[in-house]
């Protein structure tokens, strides 16, 4: 079939080139904020969920046996979580330069405090080591403060027992070894508290 030229500013299908243009150059502005507005939608979105705190998740593992994983503490003694039954367990996975933890660390101190109020009653509280070294987790608590054993993951075997991609995650274990809850974000000491407490009185 010949090609057929059609002039500048002749008509095509009821619209000429010229006006085709012209209202390219129109919406052009429009799509272009269009677009901006949504992805600045996804951002706050995403912003706001960042900054939520205390985020629960469900998990295959909630109220089944907790994975038998073991670890280092940081005085060298072997750390094995099947061997706290009796105890509520508080298990805190971060890194020293994940800012999210950075922020929560405030939050861990007092729980630690609310939970040595209650003597024997307490739950016991222990951070999980991940991708830090040591000298780098001894120099984040020499500078924030706290004061509770460190479980140095070096086989990954929490991480992988419990699946954890990213940090902070905070997982609750019960006295007979089930896993009770999970919280995915930053936690505060009053709902880690509250939640424990509710617990105990649902006679979990």
């Amino acid at each position: 079939m010949a090609e057929v030229d059609v002039p500048l500013g002749e008509a095509v299908d009821g619209e000429t080139a010229d006006q085709g243009d012209a209202r390219g150059r129109r919406l052009a502005p429009v799509v272009a904020a269009a677009v901006a507005v949504v992805c600045g939608a996804l951002f706050w979105i995403l912003l706001v969920a960042d900054d939520q705190p205390n985020q629960t998740a469900s998990t295959p593992l909630l109220d089944r046996p907790a994975p038998a994983a073991s670890g280092v503490l940081d005085d060298g003694r072997p750390f094995e979580l099947s061997r706290r039954k009796g105890s509520w367990v508080v298990l805190n996975f971060f890194t020293h330069d994940c800012v999210p933890c950075i922020r929560e660390h405030p939050e861990l101190v007092r729980f630690v405090e609310q939970q040595d109020a209650l003597g024997l009653d307490g739950a016991e509280f222990y951070s999980v080591v991940r991708d830090s070294t040591r000298e780098e987790i001894e120099a984040f608590f020499a500078e924030r403060g706290g004061d509770w054993p460190i479980v140095y993951d070096d086989r990954f075997e929490f991480v992988n027992g419990f699946g954890v991609a990213l940090v902070p995650e905070t997982w609750i274990i019960d006295p007979s070894g089930l896993v009770r809850g999970r919280v995915i974000s930053e936690v505060e000491a009053d709902f880690l508290s509250t939640r424990i407490q509710a617990l105990r009185e649902a006679g979990l």
